[in-house]
């Protein structure tokens, strides 16, 4: 069974709306909704949860209307304690014992069902999988913010994108031992699984599946919705 958990719990202080960006509407319909649709219309889906806050559960229905969705699960103190949450509610809803979670944010919209593709037939033999971009910028590191301490290379160096997808059972397990304290220092979803020693897989990802964190980001969406 493979199940996606959207995380929507997020309040976006910094793209400066009085709403969560991921219920901004653009193109008559809200951000959230663009990835959901996507997710609702892939045969390779059986499930969906959302995480979201209780006020705006009634304004999601509106726009998940799909026997695939499932329920909602509470936000956390942090993004990973959400998917903590939404794993809790995933594996007490399942009757089967193994599973894919396919974890993705509300606000990186313009997930194509490829990408989905290439994460589910990327899980043989690995126990996860995360799409990466290259870095096209030379990188360097700083130890105190504010002088250069060395140059990297950038070769080997990837930005991580969503959906990432799990072994459910495996990676339940990875953010259990993390309970209560140090789930609150992970700042990106693979982390748990690398620390559990999961061998996680990188596929190509999509330049054009980008997360909405400014408003130039808000901007671009806007834009690209635009011109369709």
């Amino acid at each position: 069974m493979n199940i996606a958990l959207v995380l929507a719990g997020g309040i976006g202080s910094r793209i400066g709306s009085n709403v969560p960006k991921q219920y901004i509407e653009v193109g008559g319909k809200p951000i959230i909704s663009y990835c959901l649709d996507t997710f609702i219309m892939h045969e390779k889906v059986d499930a969906i949860w959302i995480v979201a806050d209780e006020m705006w559960h009634s304004y999601i229905l509106e726009y998940v209307r799909t026997e695939k969705f499932q329920g909602f699960s509470t936000p956390g103190d942090n993004r990973q304690m959400s998917i903590w949450h939404g794993l809790c509610d995933i594996k007490a809803s399942m009757e089967e014992d193994e599973g894919l979670v396919i974890i993705h944010d509300a606000v990186r919209p313009l997930l194509c069902s490829k990408q989905i593709d290439d994460c589910i037939t990327g899980m043989i033999d690995f126990d996860g999988v995360m799409p990466v971009l290259p870095m096209k910028d030379t990188v360097y590191l700083s130890q105190d913010g504010k002088t250069v301490s060395k140059l990297l290379d950038r070769s080997r160096i990837f930005a991580g994108q969503a959906p990432e997808v799990f072994r459910l059972n495996k990676y339940y397990e990875a953010n259990k031992k993390l309970i209560p304290e140090k789930i609150l220092q992970i700042n990106g979803s693979t982390e748990p699984a690398i620390l559990m020693g999961m061998d996680i897989s990188m596929i190509p990802g999509d330049e054009q599946n980008f997360k909405i964190t400014t408003k130039e980001d808000l901007s671009r969406f806007r834009e690209m919705i635009g011109s369709l």
